[in-house]
């Protein structure tokens, strides 16, 4: 009667066990969706930041073919300050006395134009479009990488669940040993397999743990963010009847796959870079024309001032000479006029004004305009290695096309079979799982009244284990084969 008591009371102890499971960390955990990764993703990966950018210069480029369309303007402004001494030129001496200040401003306005010129604009924004196409694919690529990581996530975290939940089996198989070698009906032989199969299942519980750990880092990784603390994944992915089409799925990959999209943009540029290639044939005109102004003056502004009153003193002299021969020779002078002529101080101030033009009082330069209209014939076939370069390269890009049309279907078609075999084996191994999990139980009540032996127990939680473990991997088996699916189709499916 003791040892029937005491039976029961180990046996209890082990029903305690299996509510309490594995200790676990009870802080309150924020939760994180599918959606919510794939967002985070958008914004924080480094690789698609990058990608972005592209758009920076590719909106650049068109904004500077529609800018070649219009006249270049260019401005320039100078000063200069020339040491005044004598200087040597043709034999003669040349210079002045006194330093020099000079300036002078140029505004200019040119245009040129050909048919390449027109082209380019269109080209420019193909070539925008292209961009936007590989962003577009850049990031459905990026979300069916963050979709596959998070089911992976997903995984890790239901095969840990189940060993935790096979942790919790053997410890209620040890106490179920225990009690049945205190009673008689077992032996320590029992007990020390019961202790080996606890141990070695806290092994693979530990590692199943740290295989979570792993994973969701790699998708944090994924995501470009920080992992926060005690982040928990949504499972949300319930194993639904596929109503698809393999021709319409088909279809709507060759119509909306983004890395075709992108490639059908890149042949576009490719056909309007010829274009613009045979275009450097054509004539060019260029029409050029401009403003400008200059100033000069003496450093010392009494320089101007004292050469003036020089030649007018050199003027009064010879005057005078001249005028006192014809008096001397009876004829009519104009003498007392010579006399007359003397240096203002008007006349300095007027000298004076006039020098102090420097540095921004201009004289305009004359204007003028100009026109020129070119037409290349010879440059050591460099322009026709340019066209046969861009020849070449719409070329690759059609034939870049015709490849990833044909990868598509491939692609599409093997992974419509992959879902289709996936859904097929959830089914299938949901029914082994179930028939295993009833089969465990059944050695377990066996065991407990002792009908049957440890080694047969052993060997029902190990089948259970793989079931359990095959339908897990069944099931992700078929979320990612759907993932992979809409990858190859270029857009969700549901």
């Amino acid at each position: 009667m003791m040892r029937s008591l005491l039976f029961i009371c180990l046996a209890a102890g082990a029903v305690q066990a299996s509510a309490q499971g594995v200790p676990r960390d009870t802080t309150a955990a924020a939760t994180l969706t599918i959606d919510q990764a794939i967002e985070l993703a958008r914004r924080n990966n480094p690789e698609l930041q990058q990608t972005l950018n592209n758009r920076i210069n590719a909106r650049a480029a068109v904004r500077s073919a529609y800018g070649a369309l219009l006249p270049s303007a260019d401005a320039s402004f100078s000063v200069q300050r020339q040491q005044g001494g004598q200087q040597i030129f043709s034999g003669t001496s040349l210079g002045a006395s006194s330093d020099v200040n000079q300036s002078n401003y140029q505004i200019g306005l040119n245009y040129r134009i050909n048919s390449g010129t027109l082209i380019t604009p269109s080209l420019q924004r193909a070539n925008r479009d292209a961009v936007e196409a590989d962003i577009t694919g850049a990031s459905e690529t990026l979300r069916n990488n963050v979709r596959q990581q998070y089911l992976s996530s997903l995984q890790a975290e239901a095969n840990a669940d189940l060993q935790d939940s096979l942790v919790v089996a053997s410890q209620q198989e040890l106490i179920l040993a225990q009690a049945r070698e205190i009673v008689g009906s077992g032996t320590q032989l029992d007990v020390q397999r019961a202790e080996v199969a606890l141990g070695l299942q806290k092994v693979q519980a530990l590692k199943a743990r740290n295989q979570v750990d792993i994973e969701k880092l790699r998708l944090f990784q994924l995501m470009g963010t920080p992992q926060p603390a005690h982040v928990k994944l949504v499972s949300e992915f319930p194993v639904t009847p596929m109503n698809l089409s393999l021709q319409d799925l088909i279809q709507s990959a060759h119509r909306e796959n983004p890395v075709v999209l992108a490639l059908r943009s890149r042949e576009h540029v490719a056909d309007l870079n010829v274009r613009r290639e045979k275009g450097e044939y054509s004539p060019t005109l260029t029409l050029s024309t401009g403003v400008g102004g200059y100033t000069y003056g003496y450093a010392n502004s009494n320089f101007p001032v004292q050469q003036a009153a020089a030649q007018l003193d050199a003027s009064r002299a010879s005057c005078i000479r001249t005028e006192e021969v014809r008096a001397a020779l009876s004829l009519s002078n104009q003498l007392a006029e010579c006399n007359a002529m003397a240096f203002t101080s008007a006349e300095a101030q007027a000298i004076r004004d006039s020098n102090a033009k420097f540095p921004f009082n201009f004289t305009k330069s004359p204007r003028s305009i100009s026109a020129t209209l070119s037409l290349p014939l010879f440059d050591g076939f460099a322009r026709e290695q340019r066209l046969q370069e861009a020849m070449a390269s719409r070329s690759d890009a059609r034939y870049s096309v015709r490849a990833r049309e044909l990868a598509l279907t491939a692609d599409v078609t093997a992974a419509y079979l992959t879902l289709v075999t996936a859904e097929k084996t959830v089914a299938l191994q949901e029914q082994n799982g179930a028939k295993a999990k009833q089969e465990l139980k059944l050695v377990q009540d066996r065991y407990r009244i002792g009908a049957t032996t440890f080694v047969d127990l052993t060997e029902a939680r190990a089948t259970y284990e793989r079931a359990e473990s095959d339908r897990i991997t069944a099931v992700y088996d078929y979320h990612k084969a759907f993932a992979a699916l809409e990858s190859a189709v270029g857009h969700p499916l549901r």
